[in-house]
């Protein structure tokens, strides 16, 4: 019998550092014909996964990674390595285990020379992930707080009208949940400011990761960094990489990574609605359209948002401004010490006026509240 390590090392060998469909197969076939080596196969990923932890990356980075660049049964195996990986660690960072409940179930079931394929498919992948900057701290590397069950009330209260909003067929009612949701969001975000301004909690800005996907991704770029703003909040984006880290107290990153990804559902749906109507009207620049009002529509919001902001935290008079700018500093602090080499970019692309009118004018939709104040 084949010894297994020495199967997976002659695999390596011949598949991880050399480039090329001919390299993948002769590697595929010394483990396929090597059984005893699938136990020091999966080592060898909990290995990488653990560099990957060391080097920066989260559970849901890597997936992300891995879903764009490959294929299905590839996450699956993935999932497989990240659980058996992080089943030795007693206690997980919040969001590590929120990432780690989201990871498919199911196995992915191949004959041998297929699941090694993909297998050293997925390992070319996870040994070619290069340092990030940490957006917290890794299993095992820092003392961990008391644990956390579940989410605030106010944050299930605003998933819940953002999940409405989204599902709902009918504009004038989605409007009004979101302006309940963004109210309900500015309310929580003082709130907690306040607490912490009179010396409750001793809390640090943190950060997480939001996928920033093609296509159109620079405006949906730029819609993650209007929202992240609005919310007190800094964004910066990695567009080799497909996410941008978004810098903030916590309470304020969840209302972001909320926020976002409801506005991006609506204003894709929006979208599809206005190029069905350029269409039907006999035009067919799709592309350039959807480009435009993508744009239109995170520009639009950044504006929106921002003075929606402004007008809730007037509302509590003068004693919160202090609290947030003393917290504004804190978040561009850690923000800059994150990413102390940030450059800017100038937006390019918007081609289409009738793409741009449309967006703005779906945003304003977005935005706008039907509804009195909430309480």
């Amino acid at each position: 019998m084949a010894d297994g390590p020495g199967a997976v090392d002659r695999a390596f060998a011949a598949a991880l550092y050399i480039e090329g469909d001919a390299a993948l197969d002769t590697g595929a076939s010394l483990l396929a014909a090597a059984p005893d080596a699938d136990a020091e196969l999966a080592l060898r990923g909990r290995e990488f996964l653990t560099r990957a932890w060391e080097r920066g990356w989260q559970p849901a980075d890597v997936v992300r990674i891995v879903r764009r660049d490959l294929d299905e049964p590839h996450v699956r195996i993935l999932a497989g390595l990240v659980r058996a990986d992080l089943a030795r660690h007693e206690r997980l960072p919040p969001r590590w285990q929120g990432q780690l409940d989201d990871l498919p179930d199911e196995a992915w079931r191949a004959d041998r020379f297929s699941y090694a394929t993909a297998v050293l498919e997925l390992y070319r992948v996870l040994l070619g992930l290069p340092p990030i900057e940490p957006a917290g701290p890794a299993p095992g590397a820092a003392p961990l707080g008391p644990p956390v069950h579940g989410e605030p009330k106010t944050l299930a209260r605003i998933r819940a009208l953002l999940a409405k909003a989204e599902a709902t067929g009918y504009p004038e009612e989605a409007e009004a949940l979101t302006a309940k949701a963004q109210e309900l969001m500015a309310r929580h975000s003082v709130d907690d400011a306040l607490l912490a301004g009179h010396g409750a909690g001793g809390e640090v800005p943190g950060a997480c990761r939001i996928g920033v996907d093609a296509p159109y991704e620079t405006a949906k770029a730029i819609l993650l960094d209007a929202v992240a703003s609005a919310n007190h909040c800094r964004a910066v984006w990695n567009s080799a990489l497909g996410f941008s880290t978004v810098v903030g107290f916590e309470g304020d990153l969840e209302a972001v990574e909320l926020l976002y990804t409801s506005l991006l559902v609506q204003g894709t749906a929006a979208m599809a609605k206005a190029e069905a109507a350029q269409r039907a009207g006999g035009r067919r620049r799709t592309k350039t359209f959807r480009q435009s009002f993508l744009l239109a529509y995170a520009a639009r919001l950044g504006d929106l948002l921002a003075a929606a902001a402004r007008g809730v935290e007037e509302s509590f008079g003068g004693e919160v401004l202090p609290v947030l700018a003393s917290r504004g500093v804190a978040v561009a602090g850690r923000a800059e010490a994150m990413f102390p080499r940030t450059v800017a970019t100038r937006v390019r692309g918007v081609s289409d006026e009738s793409g741009w009118r449309d967006g703005r004018a779906a945003a304003d939709q977005a935005h706008r509240p039907t509804n009195p104040p909430l309480p």
